[in-house]
């Protein structure tokens, strides 16, 4: 695995991914130690993105996993016509 190619403080928006890196390897990768290849992280990782984004209650959305929130709020939404029809 290679070391990250960015230096602290390039950018403000790069705050909220190494708070997401972060959280990623105390949730994940500490835990685990030690990994025995590549294939183990990769499985790790697709394991823990299935959880986060399916399974974590989230408390800013009212404890509800971030996939059912996304499917209420599409499901409130009204269709809108496509694009240049005139009707």
């Amino acid at each position: 695995m290679d070391a990250s190619i960015g230096t602290v403080g390039d950018a403000p928006d790069n705050a909220l991914m190494e708070s997401q890196s972060g959280l990623y390897k105390t949730e994940l990768i500490k835990p685990r130690r030690p990994c025995h290849g590549l294939a183990d992280v990769e499985l790790a990782t697709a394991e823990w993105v299935g959880w986060f984004n399916n399974q974590r209650l989230h408390t800013a959305i009212g404890d509800i996993p971030p996939h059912e929130h996304e499917t209420n709020h599409y499901a409130q939404q009204q269709p809108q016509p496509a694009a240049g029809v005139n009707r």
